[in-house]
C-alpha cells in the first residue's frame, strides 16, 4: 500500500502543473476573498528619485533600483507640519487637510501657492485669512441662499467642475494675489423638494436643480485681490444662456483661461481674460454639429497648452498658444479616451486606446516630426503611468483579462529603437497558489449588430462547463454614452461566485461606448435609449445562438444610466432579457438635469419627439411581470443626481398597467447605496438571482456571510 503511494506522489511530482487536478475555491474563499496566496495586494508607482522607481503597497513605500532590478523599503514618511501650516513640499493651490479649523464652519480651505493664505467660502460668500497674524478678509458681501459666491451650483458641481471639486468654484493665481472666482444666481433655477424621512416631522432639502429644458444658473466671473478691495468682473453677459467650464491661469500667470459653451453644446471657445480690467480675448473656437466636450486632461507649459480634441471623429492632440497664435494636431489614428501625462523638450507622452478599443496602451509623440513610438508592448492594458525625468523610463500596470496586474518598469534607449527597450518586472500581484486553483477568466469576443456595427463583448463561461446542458446568463451592462465597460483588464476574482455556481456571465456595450470613435456616439444623439437597446438585444443574441444557452433564464442588471437601460431590455426587451435589477435609473429624460440631457438630447421644446421616444415609462407594454419575466427596481429617496421621483412615475405606470415588479426603497439613500444599505442591497441581488435564474433558495453560506458582516 505504501509503495503505491509512494509511487503516485512520484507521478504527480513530475506531471506538468496544468496536467494535475485544480483545485476549487470553497464558498468561504469566494465570499470573503481568495487571499494573499492567490491575488496578492497591488503596488501603485509614485514617482522617480534620482532615476529610481518610488511605489506603495499598502501603506508601505518602496524603491526600485532600476540599474541593479531591486527593491528595498523606505522609512515611514514624517508625520505634516505644525497645525496651521502646510506641511513642507505642499503642492499649490492645495485643499487644506489633517488641520484645525481656523473659521468655523468654513468651506473649501485651500492654500494659496505661497502658502500664506487661505480661501474658503462661509455662507455661501468668499474669504481668505493670513495663516500667521489670522487676518480675515472679506471679498463679497451678497451671498444668500440664492447668491454663491466661490461656491458652486448644484449642476456645475455634478456635471462641469465633477463632485471631487466639492463645490469649489475659486481658483488662486500663480503669484498669490488675486483669487478668480465664480458667481451663480440660483433665482430662476427651479427648486426640487427632497423629503429627508427621519425625525418625527422630516424634512426637505431644497436644492436648485435644473431639469432639461430649464433657466440655468447665471454666472459672473470675479477678481479679487488677496488683499481685499473692490470685485472685478470678467466682460462676459451673465443674462446669455451658456455654460462656463472649469478655468485656469495662463503659464505666466497674468491671464485666466475661461472656457465658453453655449446652451446648446455645439459651440465653444476659449477666452484669455485679464484679470486687470476683465477684457477677454477669444484664442480658440469649435463647432460641432452633435456636441462638444470640455477641455480636460490639459498639459500646461509657458506659452501654451497640450489639449485632446475630437474634432475629427477620433480623439487627437493639439498644441494651442495662449494667445490662439498657434493650433497644431500633433497625433493621428483611432485614438479614443487619451488621457495626456507629460511633455518635454522632444516628446509628448499619453495613453489612448488605439491598438485596440478595450485596451489602454503608452505612446510618445515628437514634437517636430510627430512620428508615433508606441511605448508599452504585448497585448495588455496599462494604466497608473509614471515617467522619469529625464524620459528614460516608464513605470505602468500592465494586465489583461487573463493577467493579474504587474507593476512593471521600461527603459526607453537613448536610440529611440524601441525594439531595444528593456522591461522589467517590479512587482507581480500574481500568488504562489495561483496556478493550482480553478479560476474562471474572460474572453473578448466579437459581436454583431443588425446594422453591421462590430462590438466587443466579454463572457466568463462557468468553471466544469458541459456543453451538453443550458446555463443561465446573468448580463451586466451600463449604456451611457462615451462609458464603456467591456475592458481587457484583470478583474476575474470579482466574477468567481457565479462561475463556480453555474451561471455564464456577459458584459455588453453599445455603439454609443466609444469603440466607434465620436461618430458612433454621435449616433444617439437627439434619440437617447433607441438604437441602444437594440445593439444589447444584438449582443445578446449572439450568446442565445449557443445551444449551452437557456433563453429562458437571461438576467442583466446595471445602476443609474444602467438601471435606465435595465428597464427597457426587461420590458421592451422582454423576449430576450428576462429577468432584470434596475437601480437607480432615468425614465423620463425630462426629468434630469440641463447639462448632461441637453448634451445629448437638445431641450424638450426643440426635441419633444426625441423626449417622447426615449421616455422609458411609455415602453413597457411588452413587460409580463411575472415568473417568466421579472423586474426588481431599486432607489434611494435622498439622491440627488438621479431623483427618486424617476422610479416613483415608473411604478405608478406599472400600477396602472397592473404589472407586478418588486422595489425597494433606501431611505435617505444616495446615487449608490453606502453602509448597511450597500449590504442589505448586494444579499437581496444575490436572492434575486438564485430566485430566479437558478430556481433556487439562497444558499445559507450566503445568508451567514452577510450575518457576520452585520454584526462587525
Amino acid at each position: 500500500m505504501k509503495r503505491t503511494i509512494i509511487l503516485a506522489l512520484c507521478i504527480m511530482a513530475v506531471l506538468p502543473l496544468g496536467a494535475q487536478q485544480k483545485k476549487r475555491f470553497t464558498d468561504e474563499q469566494l465570499l470573503s476573498g481568495s487571499g494573499q496566496e492567490i491575488i496578492k495586494m497591488n503596488a501603485l508607482p509614485l514617482e522617480y528619485q534620482g532615476g529610481n522607481l518610488v511605489y506603495l503597497r499598502g501603506r508601505d513605500r518602496y524603491i526600485y533600483d532600476v540599474k541593479e532590478c531591486v527593491s528595498r523599503k523606505l522609512p515611514a514618511m514624517k508625520p505634516a507640519g505644525p497645525a496651521g501650516m502646510p506641511p513642507a513640499g505642499f503642492a499649490p493651490a492645495m485643499p487644506v487637510g489633517g488641520m484645525e479649523e481656523m473659521v468655523k464652519g468654513w468651506v473649501n480651505p485651500t492654500y494659496s501657492p505661497d502658502s500664506t493664505r487661505i480661501a474658503y467660502t462661509l455662507d455661501n460668500d468668499l474669504y481668505s485669512i493670513d495663516v500667521r497674524t489670522r487676518e480675515v478678509v472679506r471679498h463679497t458681501y451678497d451671498g444668500n441662499e440664492l447668491i454663491l459666491n466661490g461656491y458652486a451650483s448644484w449642476v456645475y458641481y455634478e456635471e462641469i467642475f465633477g463632485r471631487p471639486s466639492r463645490y469649489r468654484a475659486f481658483w488662486w493665481s500663480p503669484d498669490s494675489k488675486v483669487i478668480a472666482f465664480y458667481r451663480f444666481d440660483n433665482t430662476k433655477v427651479p427648486m426640487f423638494p427632497i423629503y429627508n424621512s427621519r425625525g418625527q416631522h422630516g424634512s426637505l432639502n431644497q436644492t436648485r436643480y435644473p431639469k432639461a429644458g430649464d433657466p440655468n444658473p447665471e454666472v459672473k466671473i470675479g477678481f479679487v485681490s488677496a488683499k481685499g478691495g473692490e470685485t472685478l468682473w470678467a466682460d462676459f453677459d451673465p443674462k446669455l444662456d451658456q455654460y462656463f467650464g472649469t478655468p485656469f491661469w495662463s503659464g505666466d500667470g497674468k491671464r485666466l483661461m475661461v472656457s465658453w459653451m453655449s446652451r446648446s453644446q455645439d459651440d465653444f471657445e476659449l477666452f484669455s481674460v485679464n484679470p486687470l480690467d476683465g477684457q477677454k480675448v477669444s484664442v480658440y473656437k469649435e463647432h460641432q454639429d452633435s456636441w462638444i466636450d470640455w477641455m480636460e486632461k490639459i498639459l500646461f507649459t509657458e506659452k501654451g497648452i497640450y489639449i485632446v480634441r475630437d474634432i475629427s471623429g477620433w480623439q487627437q492632440a493639439y498644441y494651442l498658444t495662449y494667445d490662439g497664435s498657434v493650433f497644431d494636431c500633433l497625433t493621428t489614428g483611432h485614438n479614443w479616451s487619451m488621457d495626456l501625462l507629460k511633455v518635454d523638450r522632444k516628446y509628448l507622452y499619453y495613453t489612448a486606446k488605439c491598438e485596440a478599443t478595450t485596451r489602454f496602451d503608452i505612446y510618445r509623440v515628437n514634437l517636430k516630426t510627430k512620428e508615433k513610438d508606441r511605448i508599452s508592448y504585448g497585448d495588455y492594458s496599462f494604466s497608473n503611468v509614471v515617467i522619469s525625468d529625464d524620459g528614460l523610463n516608464v513605470a505602468a500596470l500592465a494586465c489583461n483579462g487573463v493577467t493579474p496586474y504587474r507593476l512593471v518598469n521600461i527603459t526607453l534607449p537613448k536610440s529611440g529603437k524601441m525594439d531595444k527597450r528593456k522591461v522589467e518586472v517590479v512587482y507581480n500581484t500574481k500568488g504562489p497558489e495561483f496556478d493550482k486553483y480553478e479560476i474562471a477568466l474572460p474572453e473578448i469576443v466579437q459581436v454583431k449588430t443588425r446594422d453591421g456595427l462590430t462590438l466587443p463583448a466579454s463572457v466568463i463561461w462557468p468553471i466544469g462547463m458541459d456543453k451538453n446542458r443550458k446555463y443561465p446568463v446573468k448580463v451586466n451592462i451600463y449604456g451611457g454614452p462615451d462609458n464603456p465597460q467591456v475592458y481587457d483588464r484583470w478583474n476575474a476574482m470579482q466574477k468567481q461566485w457565479w462561475a463556480n455556481h453555474g451561471v455564464i456571465q456577459v458584459t455588453l456595450d453599445n455603439r454609443a461606448g466609444g469603440h466607434q470613435g465620436k461618430r458612433g456616439i454621435e449616433q444617439v444623439y437627439r434619440n437617447l435609449g433607441v438604437l441602444e437597446i437594440r445593439d444589447f438585444i444584438d449582443g445578446i443574441k449572439y450568446f442565445l445562438a449557443l445551444p449551452y444557452v437557456d433563453p429562458d433564464k437571461i438576467g442583466v442588471e446595471g445602476f443609474s444610466f444602467g438601471g435606465t437601460m435595465t428597464t427597457l431590455c426587461v420590458t421592451e426587451g422582454s423576449d430576450y432579457f428576462k429577468y432584470g435589477i434596475a437601480g437607480g435609473g432615468v425614465y423620463d429624460w425630462a426629468l434630469y438635469d440641463t447639462h448632461y440631457t441637453e448634451r445629448y438630447m437638445d431641450t424638450p421644446q426643440d426635441n419633444p419627439d426625441g423626449y417622447a421616444a426615449g421616455r422609458v415609462i411609455d415602453r413597457i407594454s411588452n413587460y409580463k411581470g411575472d415568473k417568466t419575466n421579472m423586474l426588481r427596481l431599486t432607489h434611494g429617496t435622498g439622491d440627488d443626481n438621479v431623483h427618486f421621483q424617476n422610479t416613483l412615475q415608473l411604478v405608478d405606470e406599472l400600477e396602472r398597467q397592473h404589472k407586478d415588479f418588486e422595489l425597494m426603497i433606501y431611505p435617505q439613500g444616495m446615487h449608490g447605496y453606502r453602509g448597511d444599505q450597500s449590504m442589505h442591497a448586494q444579499l437581496q441581488d444575490y436572492k434575486f438571482w438564485y430566485r430566479y435564474l437558478l430556481d433556487s433558495d439562497l444558499p445559507e453560506v450566503i445568508s451567514e456571510h452577510f450575518a457576520v458582516h452585520e454584526k462587525r
